[in-house]
């Protein structure tokens, strides 16, 4: 038996690219900086050291989430890594990504993003979340 997932939070490195393949699926591309921490052997003081990760999302998920990242943004995500591997001006070239499966934003909303998205030639109001209420006086306990 394999497994294969990973959870990783971090700040996102550049803006998401969002493209389409010929078959018209949404493909994201995004990075994040996740800081691992060592100590430094020359000082003694731990520091923080970025680790570099590159990451994917497909579908109609990929194309809304695209409209709310930016660079410098925290996010969490859970996914799965995938391993590829090419050629380029004959050398031998590989790397591991991150396939994102679901995706939560960490970092506050900024005001402009709390008035309102565009999205084509129409603005929509997005109101702050409500918490439900869930003090009920009718619960015995």
């Amino acid at each position: 038996m394999s497994i294969n997932r990973v959870l990783i939070s971090g700040n996102l490195t550049r803006d998401p690219e969002l493209r389409t393949t010929a078959g018209g699926t949404a493909v994201l591309a995004f990075g994040i900086a996740v800081n691992d921490r060592r100590k430094n052997p020359q000082t003694g003081e731990w520091e923080d050291y970025p680790n570099f990760i590159d990451c994917t999302m497909f579908g109609a998920r990929a194309e809304a989430v695209s409209r709310f990242l930016s660079k410098g943004q925290k996010v969490s995500l859970e996914g799965k890594l995938r391993w590829s591997q090419w050629e380029r001006d004959g050398q031998k070239r590989s790397k591991i990504e991150v396939i994102v499966d679901e995706i939560e934003f960490m970092s506050p909303r900024s005001d402009n993003q709390n008035q309102s998205h565009s999205m084509g030639n129409s603005s929509v109001s997005t109101p702050a979340p409500t918490m439900p209420d869930v003090f009920d006086d009718d619960i015995p306990f």
